[in-house]
């Protein structure tokens, strides 16, 4: 929290205490024999046991194939579709990717007459601009 909830909640606090402490006596007795009724009347919810009862649904269950449920397919085959569609959204938006730029640039050298040492002289391309004027 930040300093304002801090200071609000305090407030409401102090104010909550207040009115506990000048509570007047009859009314205090009222609320103290309501809530003896409320706690006499209440009982705790059941919760359910994970010990040795758990074995015997196991046990009941190991022949059922819950795998082969149509909602476990439709699932399956949902997440597999999103994949396979983020995958291709990436590749589609990535554009052409270094290695088939790489690829390209090796068909291009191979297929050339020109030796690869040609392309590495540094004076190749001095050479290249004034044979093409």
């Amino acid at each position: 929290m930040n300093q304002p909830h801090d200071e609000l909640a305090r407030k409401i606090a102090q104010h909550l205490d207040f009115g506990a402490d000048h509570v007047a006596a009859p009314t205090r007795e009222r609320l103290l024999d309501a809530r003896k009724i409320a706690l006499s009347h209440y009982q705790e919810a059941a919760q359910p046991a994970w010990g040795l009862a758990w074995a015997g649904q196991a046990v009941r269950r190991r022949g059922e194939s819950h795998f082969l449920s149509p909602r476990y397919w439709v699932a399956g085959t949902a997440l597999v579709a999103a994949l396979i569609g983020i995958a291709y959204w990436q590749n589609w938006q990535s554009g052409p990717t270094p290695s088939s730029e790489l690829t390209e640039i090796d068909v291009g050298l191979l297929t050339d007459e020109l030796p690869i040492n040609a392309y590495l002289d540094k004076g190749f391309d001095s050479w290249l601009k004034r044979s093409s004027r």
